[in-house]
């Protein structure tokens, strides 16, 4: 069922990047149907969006009006309730130690330079369906960093609002709230809503579609796209953990990726056999099955040279190093969104109520972007406040390099706001 990698090879990264590239590329007829439905609601508004929504969804009513709204609220077991709040508490407070400090800095000649953090305006938000969690990740540190005005996606679940979301939206105070998903819920959110950044997670229509309308709007500085995880695992590592945290991410979606990395031949011959059995046992086991067979991987390693170069060319979304001694591997990991360290960090438990975010770079983006925080929701702005005596020292610089590129109106630009012109 699931593939394997023996790296007894001197080209085995070569095969692991063939095989990563057949997920990371996407699909051509994708991406069509993708552009086409942007298009089509860049030039028909809401028009287009209600089509699609009725054609792919069912869905006949965008907009859902309070009573809805405190009628799905109400029906919410406080089970629920009391797990959201939880999580809220502590993934505010992770995130508020994430504040940044605007810089004023004022050097010898009085020049005053200043780097302000300014928030961003509107923020659309993308929750699938039944994800309150992925709300509070989003959300929490829109409103710490100061977002005025956030709009809510969330596409309904068998024609149902999913009251856990409409509570989580209450408790966060958003009451600008869309029931639509996929391609078209981004469409509108850049189209129609014309937020200034899209942000949240979702399948390869909902990922495709934000990397499409990039440009008109912001997106995370990342691929937060369909679930990924890597387990490190050693002949110590309890097979159960090991199995678990492999279907736990592949139920997410069929687009789902698990890799298992491990110098243990017994573990992965008992992996292969529980793996099967497990998969059985839950409710997404078509969804988790597909994931497993299409995406899935596990990689017979040597030694330590080969885990961290694997696991650097890899660059998942979440990491679990679940052996004894993780010490001689953690600092040598410079690409990944999360990392989970020993046998009581399940990345699971991550996606709810640690307090770190669950929004994360997928698609090997980990090698040059970093999960959801604060950063993502403000703008960064120089202010610059030069003096008389300031323009003329900088200015003798400046002018030189301006002629040397051959830009003779910067140079006039700068000699313009200097009385005494002895620069030469």
């Amino acid at each position: 069922m699931i593939k394997l990698i023996n790296c007894n090879k001197k080209n085995y990264l070569n095969i692991l990047t063939k095989f990563l590239d057949l997920r990371r590329s996407g699909k051509k007829t994708e991406n069509k149907v993708i552009s086409k439905i942007l298009k089509d609601i860049k030039n028909n508004k809401n028009k287009s969006l209600l089509k699609y929504e009725k054609k792919f969804s069912k869905n006949s009513q965008i907009k859902p009006n309070i009573k809805q709204i405190d009628k799905a609220i109400k029906s919410l077991d406080p089970k629920i309730k009391r797990a959201i709040d939880f999580s809220y508490k502590r993934i505010l407070k992770f995130h508020a130690a994430q504040k940044t400090k605007d810089i004023f800095y004022i050097d010898s000649f009085n020049n005053k330079i200043e780097y302000k953090y300014v928030p961003i305006q509107s923020v659309g938000i993308y929750v699938p369906a039944n994800l309150p969690s992925t709300l509070l990740m989003n959300a929490i540190p829109a409103k710490i960093a100061g977002v005025k005005r956030i709009v809510l996606a969330n596409p309904k679940n068998n024609g149902k609002l999913n009251p856990a979301v409409l509570y989580a939206a209450k408790k966060l105070g958003i009451s600008e709230i869309y029931s639509m998903g996929g391609a078209q819920a981004i469409g509108s959110l850049a189209y129609i809503q014309k937020v200034n950044k899209i942000v949240g997670p979702g399948n390869v229509f909902v990922a495709g579609a934000k990397r499409q309308v990039f440009g008109d709007v912001g997106i995370e500085g990342m691929i937060a796209g369909p679930s990924e995880i890597t387990v490190l695992a050693d002949s110590k590592t309890n097979l159960n953990e090991v199995t678990t945290s492999m279907i736990g991410q592949a139920e997410h979606d069929s687009n789902s990726q698990c890799i298992l990395i491990t110098k243990d031949l017994n573990l992965i011959k008992k992996f292969k056999k529980d793996l099967e059995l497990k998969l059985k046992e839950i409710p997404r086991k078509s969804i988790a099955t597909k994931s497993i067979k299409s995406n899935g991987l596990v990689l017979k390693v040597y030694n330590d040279k080969q885990i961290i170069d694997i696991i650097n060319e890899i660059a998942p979304e979440h990491l679990e190093i679940n052996v004894g001694n993780y010490k001689k591997y953690k600092d040598k990991i410079f690409n990944a969104g999360s990392i989970c360290i020993g046998k009581y960090s399940p990345m699971a438990l991550s996606d709810y109520a640690v307090g770190t975010n669950h929004v994360l770079p997928t698609n090997s983006s980990a090698k040059f972007s970093s999960g959801l925080n604060l950063s993502e929701f403000y703008k960064k702005i120089s202010l610059i406040t030069l003096s008389k005596k300031g323009v003329e020292k900088i200015g003798e610089y400046a002018t030189h390099l301006a002629e040397y590129e051959e830009l003779k109106g910067h140079a006039l630009s700068i000699k313009s706001r200097i009385r005494r012109n002895n620069i030469g």
